[in-house]
């Protein structure tokens, strides 16, 4: 078992994608936005210059994320590995790109036992460190005292910048970023053995 497992007070998740599958379809989301494929979404949106054409991106990307909220269901096994983190009174908190509305919208739906929220309207959104720091310092722990789960590049390297540890939940096409990640599980259930310390 990987040593540094050994200092990890803290585990913070992302959301989507992660813990709760919201169906986010991001090509589609583009298409509505007619933007090129592979754009970077909130980046790009910061870039327009243009008030009005920028308003009206920026109400696509909203209605999209409420969307996705109101559909969102467990990935597999999260509900209980939640619970068991809980009752093993290891702190948790979710970092996530998400607007807060739609955050919210989806953590009240499930009924995620999750008290500490950061969206991207709390902090600078991932891969920026900054809410990594904010969340290690709310629980009172070090960065290096996280375990940062997701399921993108961007979780791998807001950890990294943030200098945390992360944890890749593989599945799908996502084993492409499972080299560069500090563990991965490719089951939810299996993090409840990493962190049996």
């Amino acid at each position: 078992m990987a040593e540094f497992l050994q200092q990890i007070k803290a585990v913070v998740f992302d959301l989507d994608g992660t813990l709760v599958d919201s169906q986010l379809d991001f090509t589609e989301l583009r298409r509505r936005l007619g933007w090129p494929e592979h754009t970077l979404i909130l980046e790009h949106l910061a870039t327009l210059s243009c008030a009005i054409e920028k308003q009206q991106a920026a109400q696509i990307i909203v209605d999209f994320e409420l969307e996705g909220a109101r559909n969102a269901s467990w990935m597999p096994n999260a509900d209980l590995l939640l619970k068991q983190l809980k009752h093993r009174q290891i702190p948790m908190a979710i970092l996530t790109r998400n607007m807060r509305q739609a955050t919210e919208l989806c953590m009240q739906a499930l009924d995620i036992p999750i008290e500490l929220v950061l969206t991207r309207d709390d902090a600078p959104a991932k891969p920026q460190p900054e809410g990594l720091w904010l969340i290690a310092e709310r629980l009172g722990v070090m960065p290096d005292e996280i375990l940062y789960v997701g399921d993108y590049l961007f979780d791998i390297q807001t950890a990294r910048n943030a200098g945390s540890y992360c944890c890749l939940y593989r599945y799908g096409d996502n084993h492409i970023y499972a080299e560069q990640a500090d563990l991965v599980v490719d089951d939810l259930l299996e993090l409840l053995v990493h962190l049996q310390n």
